[in-house]
């Protein structure tokens, strides 16, 4: 018999932690909680889950910096999110997915949706690459005078600035210079960078090219980099030194 699935519930209202816990636990999962970014650190120590569940709103780091420190750090980046939140905001959402969660689920919302969304989460992490990683054996791209280091994950601009990227940063760098000179539509980029449906997530790509372009000092209004081939997509128009 499997071990089963490790969650963890980072919820600072302790009525909905324990609902939320009891439930899971009902349907055979392990499961710990933490009040806030401190206690969610303080666990990782010791225990790693498979999959964390966020609130959006907590005491000291909201859940939006905390998933983008645990989408950067080499110890927690390939631990599933899901962001939990009561803002009906689009942008949230959306910059929730930027930061490195995996999926979101706006409050209120029923104990079966949020099983099937876990289980969803976790299927798609374990059949499918959590980005379109390159090859193994590829360490790093040289383009333009910058060169993106992947087992550091950061990116050193051409007067040696080491650039961090946000997980999904990372990802979305990584397809482009898979396929430098190529027209890339919405659909194509969350297909390569998420595994998952474009009609939840198309609208992020846009944001994450935007926030990309930033990282490369790629001037929104005239792009040389990454430039927006209207009707077709995005395109990284350099070559890839060897």
């Amino acid at each position: 018999m499997s071990d089963p699935d490790r969650i963890l519930i980072v919820e600072d209202d302790r009525e909905t932690r324990t609902l939320i816990r009891e439930y899971l636990e009902e349907n055979s999962l392990e499961v710990r909680e933490s009040a806030d970014g401190r206690q969610m650190w303080e666990l990782l120590k010791g225990w790693k889950p498979d999959l964390i569940l966020m609130d959006l709103m907590l005491p000291g780091e909201d859940g939006l910096m905390l998933c983008k420190r645990l989408s950067v750090d080499e110890n927690t980046q390939d631990i599933a999110i899901i962001m939990l939140t009561a803002r009906g905001d689009e942008m949230d959402r959306i910059l929730g997915l930027e930061m490195g969660a995996d999926d979101y689920l706006s409050k209120p919302f029923s104990s079966r949706e949020l099983l099937a969304r876990i289980r969803s989460v976790l299927r798609r992490a374990r059949t499918t690459p959590r980005a379109a990683l390159p090859p193994k054996e590829r360490e790093s791209y040289h383009f333009s005078g910058w060169t993106l280091r992947l087992s550091a994950r950061h990116l050193i601009s051409p007067d040696g600035v080491i650039v961090d990227l946000t997980k999904g940063e990372m990802i979305l760098l990584q397809v482009f210079l898979q396929h430098p000179n190529e027209a890339l539509d919405r659909d194509r980029l969350t297909e390569l960078c998420h595994s998952r449906e474009a009609t939840v997530f198309d609208r992020s790509i846009d944001v994450q090219v935007g926030r990309l372009r930033k990282r490369l000092r790629d001037d929104p209004k005239n792009p040389t980099l990454i430039k927006t081939v209207w009707g077709k997509g995005y395109m990284l128009t350099t070559g890839i030194d060897p």
